[in-house]
């Protein structure tokens, strides 16, 4: 057999297991239009689609066009791209700010430019996959920690002389629940660390008028706090961005090498941000709608008898018994007109699968009631707590 008909036979065995273990992830193509009621998207603010926020992508594109040309230190950076740097600085009450073509991308950047050889990074264990990424990258060396702790994070500090970060999303993404801010930057304080938090799940959502997690807790314009955060959530675009002092943002502007070597983010998503984060400042009482729903869908499911998280934020995880049972759940609930989403191992770092419920700041009370109605009827057996 000629040696190029084996090179990859092993993804089969990779495949069988999957298969086995229930693990298996299928692309599922959506139409424009859809009869489903979403509780699987992101779009947190229901600004997506918001006739400013498309409005504002298209004239985008028509002025600049459908791409930016390059990476942004060469032509891939436009007015737009500085006009919105310099509005989510302001808004999020920090000296600087830089886009980058993804959320991904600027974790990327943030952990990889601030972890230095040498250097001491301590993960939170629950961390985004993107984090993680960006820690298995640094040259730095990365303890993890265990789930919003910190005191482990201050011990783990205590080993370290020299340069040190502290890593951590701001909302976590499975169960939605906050990290202990104002905690970890003490413990970081106390060492000399810097804090870096990523607040795709915070931004829109939590502080004033949703400035985001950062802001809440205080800690917005600090000078060892850097934040990132993801222009495809409560913006309703693409794209993301790192957050942070002045001097923090010009040294990634020449060291990070995901947004030297990228290129920039396209303007039609650049112009879409601007114009959601300006319908946010106009419209502040959104971010306070989001929390609502989702205080409520976790109200509702709880009182039904379902295990589900009380969320901080916009996200409600509702445990599932099984990763088969979990896609069955989704899929039935698919089938009954409500799209929820579906998380299982490795996604979820404790192996507990669950149905994953994004709260929308434009839902209504009939659209709650019906998602809830749907959630219950398909829930299998074992998603019930005893005493129901």
């Amino acid at each position: 057999m000629p040696a190029e008909s084996t090179a990859f036979s092993w993804i089969d065995g990779q495949r069988r297991a999957r298969e086995c273990a229930g693990l298996v992830r299928t692309l599922r193509p959506r139409p424009a239009e859809s009869a489903l009621l979403d509780l699987a998207g992101n779009d947190y603010l229901g600004l997506t689609r918001h006739p400013e926020v498309v409005a504002g992508a298209a004239e985008a594109a028509r002025r600049w066009g459908g791409g930016a040309t390059g990476s942004r230190l060469v032509t891939g950076t436009t007015e737009l791209h500085t006009r919105l740097e310099q509005e989510l600085a302001e808004f999020c009450g920090t000296e600087s700010a830089l886009v980058l073509s993804s959320g991904y991308a600027a974790n990327l950047a943030a952990v990889t430019a601030l972890a230095p050889h040498g250097s001491l990074i301590v993960s939170d264990a629950a961390n985004h996959a993107s984090l993680i990424d960006g820690c298995r990258l640094a040259r730095g060396t990365t303890l993890v920690a265990p789930h919003a702790d910190p005191e482990s994070v201050r011990k783990a500090l205590d080993t370290h002389e020299g340069p040190a970060v502290v890593v951590s999303d701001t909302v976590f993404s499975v169960d939605g629940d906050r990290a202990p801010l104002a905690e970890l930057a003490a413990a970081c304080r106390a060492s000399g660390a810097g804090l870096l938090v990523d607040d795709a799940h915070g931004l829109g959502v939590l502080g004033d008028g949703g400035r985001g997690a950062v802001h809440a807790a205080g800690l917005a314009g600090a000078p060892d706090v850097v934040a990132t955060v993801t222009l495809s959530k409560s913006l309703g675009s693409q794209g993301g961005a790192v957050l942070g002092p002045a001097p923090v943002i010009e040294h990634l502007v020449n060291a990070a090498r995901t947004f030297i070597f990228d290129t920039g983010l396209a303007p039609a998503a650049a112009g879409a941000a601007l114009a959601a984060l300006r319908v946010l400042r106009r419209e502040p009482e959104r971010a306070a709608r989001a929390r609502e729903v989702a205080a409520a869908l976790h109200h509702l499911l709880t009182d039904e008898g379902l295990s589900a998280v009380r969320p901080d934020a916009a996200v409600v995880s509702v445990r599932a018994p099984s990763p088969e049972q979990a896609v069955r759940w989704a899929a039935d609930c698919r089938a009954a007109g409500l799209f929820v989403g579906c998380f299982r191992p490795p996604s979820v770092p404790d192996g507990v699968s669950r149905l994953r419920l994004t709260a929308r700041a434009d839902l209504g009370e009939r659209e709650l009631a019906e998602a809830v109605r749907v959630i219950v009827r398909t829930a299998p057996d074992g998603a019930f707590t005893a005493g129901r």
